[in-house]
């Protein structure tokens, strides 16, 4: 059952599994779905097309991602639309920027600028997840999917 009240804890759990999705899909590290299943096949010799990388538990891997991420982006984008995706990305990054001009951190290099898009995108992700129960409690609408009449 989904929880009735929003708490800070639950945005907590959604922005660590948000964090979790996105590093595995990808991080700069070298460890990620990515650099483990979808570079190999890349670096194949043109002349001999093989599948021979691919095996199943990277197709699982994938499937499992795949059905994550269509979890967070649809809730994301019921929750938010295409203009609050666009607003949370610009206030997260809006965020970082003054951090870093406040100077509570530097950023050195790609390694560390890589790592704090894929915050901004699991902060997206995790505010799309949350963000149909912060308007319940702020405004006492609730957020519903369209359903046709029969």
């Amino acid at each position: 059952m989904a929880e009735k009240e929003f708490n800070w804890s639950g945005l907590a759990w959604r922005f660590l599994m948000a964090v979790v999705l996105v590093a595995a899909t990808y991080n700069p590290e070298g460890y990620s779905f990515f650099h483990w299943a979808l570079l190999p096949l890349t670096k194949t010799p043109a002349a001999t097309p093989t599948l021979s990388g691919i095996d199943p538990l990277k197709v699982l891997a994938g499937i499992a991602l795949l059905a994550g991420w269509v979890v967070f982006l649809q809730a994301t984008k019921r929750s938010l639309g295409g203009k609050g995706v666009l607003l949370a990305t610009a206030l997260f990054g809006g965020i970082i920027w003054v951090l870093i001009d406040w100077q509570v951190f530097s950023p050195r290099g790609t390694k560390a600028i890589s790592y704090l898009i894929l915050i901004v995108i699991a902060l997206v992700l995790a505010t799309g997840m949350s963000w149909s129960h912060v308007t319940r409690r702020l405004s006492g609408q609730i957020d519903t999917d369209e359903v046709a009449p029969p």
